[in-house]
């Protein structure tokens, strides 16, 4: 074999060699693409707690306002007869009121007990020394009346249900308990205020100086008191 021949089929390997090189590259699959990677899912951060509520510090309870001892009043019917008509006592002529009317009087208390105790009062019921009870000159019977004793503050609700007392200057007779109640031993200068049907139905009675209104001193003089003629 010549020179030449052996070169060419050098030359002819080396082409082949290269050929096949090209083809196992044009051949070999493609790549495949790497895998996603999985997605990254945010976790919200949980919310921040509600700061604490402001301190509350409670206001003090006021005390309440302590109610008058003596009778729950109630409102009950005025009689237009007896015994709220016109009488005559040791020849001084009264003349009661006959309707739910304002009462109010400043001037001296007395009280009556045992001698009178189980007797009837002027509007048929029987005396209880032992019960809030008062007689009035003038108030429509039966009423209510709130009574404070104006040396102490020492108030009471009395139902009224007699007549008298028939002194001058004396506004109210009060049963033994409720003198007692008022701490007036013989006589004491007291406020008399009669409950109208509307102070006991709003229940003002129970509250400290609600009531009052025009107050009047008691005299020989009292609007309802008129000599005999």
């Amino acid at each position: 074999m010549t020179t030449t021949s052996i070169r060419m089929i050098r030359i002819a390997g080396a082409a082949i060699a290269l050929l096949l090189a090209a083809g196992c590259s044009v051949m070999q699959p493609p790549t495949q693409p790497p895998p996603e990677a999985p997605p990254v899912v945010l976790v919200p951060e949980p919310p921040a707690p509600p700061p604490p509520p402001p301190m509350v510090v409670p206001r003090p309870v006021p005390a309440p306002t302590p109610v008058p001892m003596g009778v729950e009043p109630k409102i009950e019917p005025l009689p237009s007869g007896s015994p709220n008509v016109p009488y005559i006592v040791n020849g001084e002529r009264y003349v009661p009121a006959n309707s739910d009317v304002e009462m109010n009087h400043i001037g001296i208390a007395s009280w009556y007990g045992k001698p009178f105790h189980g007797r009837k009062t002027a509007n048929g019921e029987i005396y209880d020394m032992h019960a809030m009870t008062a007689a009035h000159k003038t108030m429509p019977l039966p009423s209510y009346a709130l009574v404070r004793n104006r040396a102490n503050g020492k108030e009471i609700v009395v139902r009224i249900n007699d007549r008298g007392p028939f002194k001058p200057g004396r506004v109210i007779d009060l049963s033994y308990a409720a003198a007692k109640a008022l701490d007036i031993a013989g006589l004491g200068t007291v406020e008399v205020i009669r409950l109208t049907r509307e102070a006991i139905r709003l229940g003002w009675w129970r509250i400290k100086g609600k009531l009052g209104g025009t107050t009047t001193v008691a005299s020989a003089e009292d609007g309802a008191l008129r000599k005999a003629r």
